[in-house]
């Protein structure tokens, strides 16, 4: 058989571009490997940014493309490409709005907290403020899409594309335009050894199918790649739970420190890059330790409350160093410089009783891939289209470039970008 547009990976990039592809009058086929679509996603907080949006005005949030633009550039350095970056940004507020008028998909703004080098409320959610529950408002927006699951693509050529079933039979399938949507390679240890040799061995947090096959696909028909040692870590892993821990704790006022109670780096330098530091304390551990006001605030979050149910959050452990690293903080709080350059003056102190969080760094999702045009074409390719994790992204070439929602932006708005672009061509 032959189908205008096939989409393969059905997560967050997969299913908006299948909508778009549909939208623009084309005919759609969507490939998922595993019996039920979730991907990244799902594993996610679920929060996208975009700017200029209608969500943003009703809570007098003044923000615009190139303020959002400034704010990822300024993030990695200048080192991802400028022109996709301003795309993606002047492009996120009218897909976040066509989703939510055309297709039903109930965003809100996530309000009360500023993730590090944001300098507007810009993350928007469903109203579960869980990856799941996007992927599942995406799911019943694309219900009349042909979506296939348990089909493992194994070989795609310039013309069609060979999967398995479960069973061990295998089809084949013509398609005019192709979208790759099945994410990176965080779940292949050899690609990350290769390319991000520092994760090679960390816990990883993302999805398992993330095995690089879009990538090995597109370089095999004449793509490049780019950018292969950046990916968004993560430096609040419960530990041994498995639970993600949300970094409002720390830019409202928590701290991280080690076993021995002391602190190790300025918390609000970005989540992701906190990875790093975490690993490389005794043990491969660090301790999230904060207030009731915090706790309180933080469960406000389904993760957070699934970490309380798991026992993950307890009061916070007498570590030797930690009387003396809460004075200091306090000291900080009244205008002493803090060591590590963090300022304390602008959240209120801490103050008993604390809880406190055993957790680990981890590698979420890689942010290396295809490199792709303004309209998400696999370059040099006429026909080859990518987004999400297949596609290179805007955090630039490593960890510290990724702003808190990079992934989503290019998961939602360039997978759109995608289905518009793979249907016009058919």
């Amino acid at each position: 058989m032959k189908v205008p547009v096939v989409v393969v990976g059905a997560g967050a990039c997969g299913l908006v571009a299948a909508l778009a592809a549909r939208d623009a009058g084309a005919e759609v086929l969507v490939l998922e490997r595993d019996s039920s679509p979730s991907g990244s996603t799902a594993l996610s907080s679920g929060f996208v940014p975009a700017c200029g949006t209608r969500w943003q005005r009703a809570a007098g949030v003044e923000d615009s493309p190139e303020r959002m633009a400034a704010d990822i550039q300024r993030k990695n350095g200048g080192e991802a490409d400028a022109s996709m970056v301003h795309k993606l940004c002047r492009a996120s507020s009218p897909t976040l709005e066509w989703l939510a008028d055309a297709h039903g998909v109930p965003f809100v703004l996530v309000e009360g907290f500023l993730y590090p080098g944001h300098s507007a409320l810009r993350m928007h959610a469903v109203p579960e403020k869980t990856g799941a529950g996007l992927m599942a408002a995406l799911l019943r927006a694309a219900l009349g899409i042909d979506l296939l699951c348990s089909a493992t693509v194994t070989e795609i050529t310039e013309e069609k594309l060979l999967f398995r079933r479960p069973d061990g039979t295998r089809e084949s399938v013509g398609y005019d335009a192709l979208v790759l949507a099945c994410s990176g390679f965080g779940g292949n240890r050899a690609m990350v050894a290769e390319h991000i040799p520092e994760m090679a061995h960390s816990l990883y947090f993302g999805h398992a199918g993330n095995q690089g096959d879009a990538l090995r696909w597109g370089t095999g028909l004449g793509g490049a790649l780019r950018h292969m040692g950046a990916y968004q870590g993560h430096g609040s892993v419960a530990t041994p739970h498995g639970v993600l821990i949300t970094w409002a704790l720390m830019t409202e006022g928590g701290i991280q420190v080690n076993a021995d109670g002391k602190r190790f780096s300025n918390e609000h330098l970005g989540y992701s890059e906190q990875c790093l530091p975490v690993l490389a304390q005794p043990g491969g551990h660090a301790w999230c330790i904060y207030d009731e006001r915090l706790h309180r605030m933080a469960l406000g979050f389904p993760d957070y409350r699934e970490a309380v149910a798991a026992g993950a959050v307890r009061p916070a452990p007498e570590l030797p160093g930690l009387p003396g690293t809460l004075r200091e903080v306090q000291e900080c709080a009244d205008g002493k410089p803090d060591a590590f350059g963090r300022d304390f003056t602008t959240k209120p102190p801490l103050e008993p009783p604390l809880y406190g969080v055993k957790v680990t760094g981890a590698l979420f999702h890689t942010q290396g891939g295809l490199v792709v045009d303004e309209n998400a074409r696999v370059v040099p390719l006429p026909n080859v289209f990518a987004g999400g994790g297949a596609a290179c992204g805007v955090s630039g070439a490593h960890v510290w470039g990724y702003l808190s929602g990079n992934g989503l932006l290019s998961a939602v708005v360039l997978g759109r970008i995608a289905g518009e672009s793979a249907a016009a061509t058919t």
